[in-house]
């Protein structure tokens, strides 16, 4: 038997630094694992200053050191995601909040995504959301990519497990 397809939306603010990033290293461990045909992935932002733009030059150089690419544009959340995705995962709580609020719009019947912060998937880490590094230094930039590691890992573990179930 076949298995569908999942599909997982990362979200940030402007879908430039965190959710590419997110994006970037989910595919590479599904590639690591041989599973990217079991999943679409893609990223967006809840503002839409940055769309078609690339990932930020740091966060690609940064990537790139750990031989993950961010190849994405940005795009802008739109309520049709709650319905395209099965899963959406928040880089915060504003990020949160903005896809509850544009939920709460949709008609319930025809959103199938379950809303989630991502780093509820960390399993070394402790953090309470992803930081936004856009106005720090390079150093935040590897702290976003640890974090994204570690709640990507555990994010794919528990997917294939099947311990996510709709809300």
């Amino acid at each position: 038997m076949r298995r569908s397809t999942t599909r997982v939306l990362f979200v940030c603010l402007g879908n430039i630094c965190r959710s590419p990033a997110a994006e970037g290293v989910f595919l590479q461990r599904l590639a690591q694992a041989g599973l990217q045909e079991r999943y679409a992935v893609d990223s967006a932002g809840t503002g839409g200053w940055h769309v078609g733009k690339p990932a930020d030059a740091r966060m690609r150089s940064a990537a790139a050191r750990r031989g993950i690419q961010l190849l994405s544009r940005a795009r802008q959340l739109e309520p049709a995601d709650l319905a395209r995705f099965d899963h959406i995962l928040t880089m915060d709580a504003d990020n949160l909040a903005a896809v509850e609020a544009m939920a709460r719009r949709w008609p319930q019947q025809q959103r199938r995504a379950v809303v989630e912060p991502l780093v509820h998937y960390c399993r070394r880490r402790r953090a309470s959301e992803v930081p936004d590094p856009y106005y720090g230094g390079e150093e935040g930039f590897e702290e976003v990519l640890d974090l994204l590691e570690d709640a990507c890992d555990g994010l794919l573990t528990t997917l294939e497990q099947g311990g996510i179930q709709r809300g």
